[in-house]
């Protein structure tokens, strides 16, 4: 049975497409409300958003550009992807993630996208995982950044995170126990993407195996999780 339950771990997906009304907003009211503006076609704002890894930088990028894109020209890139040009139509939204990754010739290309936003209508949405002052990047790309709307991802509390986890099963129907939701608090990875994971990770195994979600078969996949990431470990 070890192999079965390691390959449904390596196989994990996010169950929902990432749209912002599935993002926990926490205490991040304010940035989302920001970013549902900045998909209307009239929005010339640029947004840098920073904060961990886990944190859900990835998910609000990939939500705005999706609801923006009925309403405006779209460019998405991941930093490592952009290029010594950015081909920018007219009053288009330029969604640029993990800016710290930005080669020397992207680097220009973006500090250009800064100077003709206003003639050409552009807004735009950056996000990296330290604040402007900090980022590795050339001195006047980083002022840029530095003049923009500037959000740090609020961390949710544990009583977010548990809301959060108990709305995420009862979308997939899990009857679970009680006490599934503190112990994956209090023994889980600590940011909301991988505790949903192993949730989702519970529920597969519960019906491949036929055994109800409980805290016991809990405990045996996370032992499972922690061996697989020893082994992966093993030169």
């Amino acid at each position: 049975m070890e192999a079965p339950q390691r390959q449904l771990l390596l196989d994990l997906k996010p169950g929902q497409p990432a749209n912002l009304d599935n993002f926990v907003v926490g205490a991040n009211a304010e940035l989302v409300q920001r970013l549902r503006s900045l998909c209307e076609p009239r929005s010339f704002e640029a947004l840098y958003i920073w904060g961990p890894p886990g944190g859900g930088k990835s998910h609000l990028l990939e939500a705005t550009a999706e609801a923006a894109r009925a309403q405006r020209p779209l460019i998405f890139l991941h930093a490592a992807e952009a290029g010594a040009e950015l081909a920018l139509p007219p009053g288009s939204l330029l969604v640029i993630d993990d800016v710290q990754q930005l080669g020397a010739e992207a680097q220009i290309a973006l500090f250009r996208a800064f100077n003709a936003a206003r003639f050409l209508g552009l807004a735009l949405l950056l996000a990296g995982d330290e604040p402007p002052l900090r980022l590795e990047l050339r001195e006047d790309l980083r002022t840029r950044i530095g003049q923009t709307l500037i959000y740090e991802i609020q961390a949710l509390t544990d009583d977010e995170k548990a809301a959060a986890l108990r709305r995420h099963a009862i979308e997939r129907g899990m009857l679970m126990d009680a006490g599934v939701v503190h112990y994956l608090l209090r023994h889980g990875r600590r940011d909301l993407p991988s505790l949903m994971a192993m949730l989702n990770s519970l529920d597969r195994a519960s019906l491949e195996q036929k055994r109800p979600p409980t805290l016991p078969l809990l405990r045996e996949l996370m032992q499972t999780s922690l061996d697989l990431d020893k082994d992966l470990d093993k030169p």
